[in-house]
C-alpha cells in the first residue's frame, strides 16, 4: 500500500520527535484524528508521564491524554528504534542558540541521524522545529541521502514550521493555519494530504523548505521588532513625562495601517528573543549586517534593566534605596496564564536586584518553583498574605489569578509593567 494510502485511510503510523511544548500537543492532535501515535524523547520523566497519561504541558487537555494512551493511540519511547514502525515522522527537537548567540543544531542534527539509521522506505519526514533557512535541505535531506535514500522518491523530506502560542484560548495546534515546504513537489503533496487529514485549518504550500523557514522567522522578528519600537516608545515617553499606554490606545483608534503591540519588562518565550539571532547569523554567510533586527534585540533586552533603574527613582522619592528595600515581584512565567518560564524576562530582574543588593521575594499561582538558568539558583514562590511587607511591587506577569484591587489597596508601591491594573486608580500606583 502507497504512502498517500495510509494517510488517507489512517493506517499510517506517526512518530513525534520531541515531546515538549510543540511535540506533545501535535502527538495528541494527530493520535485525535484517529491516527496510532509514537513519540520519542530523551527525557524518561517525558516518555513515562506520556505512557502514564500524565500531562505535563498547559495547552494538552489531561483528560484526552490519558483516554488516547489508554486506548493505545498514544505510547513513548526514549529509544528511536520504535520509529521503524512509522510512515509519517514529524520531528520537534529544541534549536536554541550557544553562548555566542549562534544557533546550536546539535538536537536536529543528532534527531535526523537516528532516524535516517532507523527508518525504512516510503517515509514521511518532517522537520517543525524553528531553525535558520536552509536547514532543511543542508542537515536533513543530506543525512538520509548518506544512506542511500532519494529524496522525493523513497524519503520524502520536508519543513512546516511550528505555530504554538501557549495559553491562546482561540487557537491551537490543530485549527492555527499551516505553512508547508518540500524537497521536491512529491513532498509537498504529501505534507499537504497529511496535513488536511490532521488539522481543521488551511495547508499554505511554498515552493522550498528554505521559504517556509524563512517564514517562520520573519513572522516572530515581525514581532519583535514592534515590540522594541514599544518598549523604546516607553524609554522617550517617560522622559518626556507622557503615558504611553495612552498613547497606544490613541493609536488604535485609527482603522488602518496601524497594528498595536505593546510594552513590557522584556521578551520571553522560545520563539521571539531566540529567532531573530538564527537569521543575523545565517545573514553573515553572505556578507550582511541586520541592523534593524540586532537593535531590536538590544533594545528589547535592556527593558529589565530600564524597569528596576525606574523602581530605584521611585523607591528614592521615598527615602529609600533600592539595596534597603524589600521587593516584590508578581509573575514568573513570560506570559500571563501559563507556566512556561523559558526566557521569562523575571530571571533578568532577579539578578539586577540581587545586584543590587536587594531583598525579593516572587509569586506565581501557575510556577511554584523554578531554576534561573542565569545565575543557576532556585526560587520558589511565597504567599501573598504579607504585601503590606514589602516596601514595592513589581506586576511582571498579568495573570488572571490575581485580584489587583486587592493588591493595590494594600501595598505601598506598585510598578506595573503589563497595564494589568488598568482601570484602577490609586496614588501608589505608577504603570511603566
Amino acid at each position: 500500500m502507497s504512502l498517500k494510502q495510509k494517510i488517507q485511510d489512517k493506517t499510517a503510523v506517526v512518530g513525534v520527535v520531541g515531546l515538549g511544548y510543540v511535540g506533545l500537543p501535535m502527538a495528541v492532535t494527530v493520535a485525535r484524528k484517529g491516527f496510532r501515535v509514537i513519540g520519542v524523547d530523551v527525557s524518561k520523566h517525558a516518555v513515562d508521564s506520556v505512557n502514564a497519561g500524565e500531562n505535563y504541558i498547559g495547552d494538552v487537555d489531561d483528560a484526552e491524554l490519558k483516554e488516547l494512551v489508554e486506548k493505545k493511540m498514544l505510547s513513548a519511547s526514549l529509544s528511536y528504534d520504535v520509529m521503524n514502525e512509522c510512515d509519517v515522522i514529524m520531528t520537534a527537537v529544541p534549536t536554541p542558540l550557544d553562548k555566542y548567540q549562534q544557533p546550536d543544531s546539535s538536537y536536529v542534527r543528532s534527531s535526523v541521524k537516528s532516524l535516517a539509521e532507523t527508518v525504512s522506505k516510503d517515509t514521511l519526514v518532517i522537520l517543525e522545529s524553528t531553525t535558520y533557512p536552509g536547514t532543511t535541505a543542508e542537515i536533513v535531506a543530506p543525512a538520509f541521502e548518506k544512506k542511500g535514500f532519494v529524496v522525493g522518491k523513497d524519503i520524502f523530506v520536508a519543513f512546516s514550521p511550528e505555530r504554538v502560542d501557549p495559553g491562546n484560548k482561540d487557537y491551537k495546534t490543530n485549527n492555527t493555519p499551516k505553512v508547508v515546504g518540500g524537497m521536491t513537489e512529491q513532498c509537498n503533496e504529501l505534507s499537504k494530504i497529511f496535513y488536511e487529514a490532521i488539522l481543521d485549518a488551511p495547508i499554505h504550500l511554498v515552493s522550498s523548505p528554505a521559504i517556509a523557514e524563512m517564514e517562520k522567522i520573519y513572522e516572530n522578528t515581525f514581532r519583535n521588532i514592534n515590540i522594541a519600537l514599544a518598549n523604546e516608545m516607553t524609554i522617550l515617553c517617560e522622559k518626556m513625562g507622557l503615558d504611553v499606554w495612552e498613547v497606544i490606545e490613541a493609536a488604535k483608534t485609527k482603522p488602518y495601517g496601524f497594528m498595536a503591540f505593546y510594552p513590557g519588562p522584556g521578551i520571553g518565550g522560545h520563539c521571539i528573543p531566540l529567532d531573530p539571532f538564527y537569521l543575523t547569523w545565517k545573514a553573515r554567510e553572505y556578507n550582511y549586517h541586520t541592523r534593524l533586527i540586532e537593535l531590536a534585540g538590544e533594545i528589547n533586552n535592556s527593558m529589565p534593566e530600564f524597569v528596576i533603574a525606574k523602581l530605584g527613582r521611585l523607591l528614592n522619592k521615598k527615602g529609600l534605596a533600592i539595596s534597603r528595600s524589600k521587593i516584590l515581584l508578581l509573575g514568573a512565567a513570560y506570559k500571563k496564564d501559563i507556566e512556561d518560564m523559558r526566557e521569562s524576562p523575571i530571571q533578568d530582574l532577579i539578578c539586577i536586584l540581587e545586584d543590587n543588593g536587594a531583598d525579593f521575594d516572587y509569586n506565581d499561582p501557575h510556577v511554584p518553583t523554578f531554576h534561573n538558568e542565569l545565575n543557576d539558583k532556585h526560587y520558589t514562590s511565597v504567599g501573598l498574605d504579607n504585601i503590606e511587607d514589602y516596601d514595592a511591587v513589581i506586576i511582571v506577569t498579568n495573570h488572571s489569578a490575581y485580584d489587583y484591587e486587592d493588591i493595590v489597596k494594600r501595598a505601598k508601591l506598585i510598578l506595573d509593567t503589563r497595564l494589568a491594573c488598568d482601570g484602577i486608580k490609586a496614588e501608589n500606583l505608577v504603570r511603566m
